[in-house]
């Protein structure tokens, strides 16, 4: 009599993973680590969390692995609503995006356009947006004003405010972003200028002292900041603040950082 042996099982079981990403702005990595351990302390072992910090944009990935797929998409989701609420004010996407992914957006679903005038930042703006395909549908153009001849004999800036304020000042920023706008015909302008170094630093406006002037429609807000690093760090960090700065004032979630100003 012949035996008939059955097929061995398959005891595997399918594992699923499931991923969430929530892209913030406005922390160095020293902060984000104390605000966040608390929330890391409460993943179980199941989920692992990723942080990619640079130049104050930081992508925060969530990764979980399990074999019941409805729990786990629970779990997930509940993780990233907390993530939402701990950076309530500082979230800029919750998928894997860009500044200029997110910016972008953004200016299509609004229907509107944006130039630059970039001083300090050397054309930095415009190369990060016209990195995301399809810009031409909202990115007119750019001018590096990196003269101070520049800033008044093509974007307009009064020549009475450079000498006065300084290139890297308050009113010397917002006239190139109104100049910027009025020149291209653009709905917005973002607007840099400052002193990335290593040199041309000075005692009232040391290194890493850049101020950004945004402006959308009729308004124009501006902000000093003074950012840490070497040349290519300020000018990345510039070129970040000044795309989260349209980002927020066309969400209607601008606010002003008046300690930051150096009036």
């Amino acid at each position: 009599m012949n035996k008939t042996s059955n097929p061995p099982r398959n005891n595997k079981t399918s594992v699923h993973t499931e991923t969430r990403h929530i892209v913030i702005y406005g922390y160095t990595r020293q902060e984000l680590t104390k605000v966040i351990k608390h929330f890391e302390a409460q993943l179980p072992e199941f989920v692992k969390i990723t942080i990619d910090s640079s130049n104050l944009v930081t992508k925060i990935t969530l990764t979980g692995v399990n074999s019941g797929v409805e729990l786990l998409r629970f779990k997930m989701n509940r993780f990233h609503n907390d993530l939402n609420r701990i950076f309530s004010q500082e979230v800029v996407s919750t998928e894997d995006k860009s500044i200029a992914q997110v910016l972008g957006e953004l200016l299509t679903e609004l229907d509107l356009t944006v130039a630059c005038a970039e001083s300090c930042t050397g054309g930095n703006i415009a190369h990060r947006i016209v990195q995301v395909p399809g810009s031409s549908a909202y990115f007119l153009g750019s001018i590096v004003s990196y003269s101070n001849d520049v800033k008044a004999d093509v974007l307009g800036v009064p020549r009475s405010d450079i000498s006065s304020y300084g290139a890297v000042s308050k009113q010397v920023v917002e006239a190139m972003a109104k100049g910027a706008a009025t020149l291209m015909r653009s709905d917005c302008a973002i607007a840099t200028s400052g002193i990335a170094g290593p040199d041309g630093g000075t005692k009232l406006k040391p290194v890493g002292t850049v101020w950004i002037g945004v402006k959308y429609g009729e308004t124009i807000v501006s902000e000093c900041h003074h950012f840490k690093g070497d040349r290519n760090d300020v000018i990345e960090s510039a070129t970040n603040h000044g795309m989260v700065m349209l980002i927020n004032l066309l969400r209607n979630k601008y606010e002003i950082q008046e300690d930051l100003n150096d009036d």
